[in-house]
């Protein structure tokens, strides 16, 4: 089982970036997708996720309505538009596949197994 993030780079704040997470080695119809980040010397923080069997998303309330995540079962991928991007959105930014996504509460971390490497993502001017 592999998680292979992508996309991330340096962009001015007000940019966009595109990530994106393969899967291989399972099917991923059947999981979950999430995002995370980790700042230096801060928590890691839920970002987004969604649901295998009905789409259901979730977005953290300092991403809510400026990222995007989507998912293409067909491409074993799962991705993370990201837009009006914030100094404060610097961060690693790692996927994982669990088990839900709820879209009130996001994922249960603990039910999430498989981790990508994490791609680094920095805002600045």
């Amino acid at each position: 089982v592999q998680l292979q993030a992508s996309g991330g780079g340096l962009v001015q704040p007000g940019g966009s970036l595109r990530l994106s997470c393969a899967v291989s080695g399972f099917s991923l119809a059947y999981y979950a997708i999430g995002w995370f980040r980790q700042a230096p010397g801060k928590e890691r923080e839920v970002v987004s996720c969604i649901n295998s069997s009905d789409g259901v998303t979730y977005y953290g309330d300092s991403v809510k309505g400026r990222f995007t995540i989507s998912r293409d079962d067909a491409k074993s991928a799962g991705y993370l538009q990201m837009n009006s991007l914030k100094p404060e959105d610097t961060a690693v930014y790692y996927c994982a596949t669990g088990y839900t996504c709820d879209s009130d509460y996001g994922p249960d971390v603990n039910e999430y197994d498989y981790w990508g490497q994490g791609t680094q993502v920095t805002v600045s001017s």
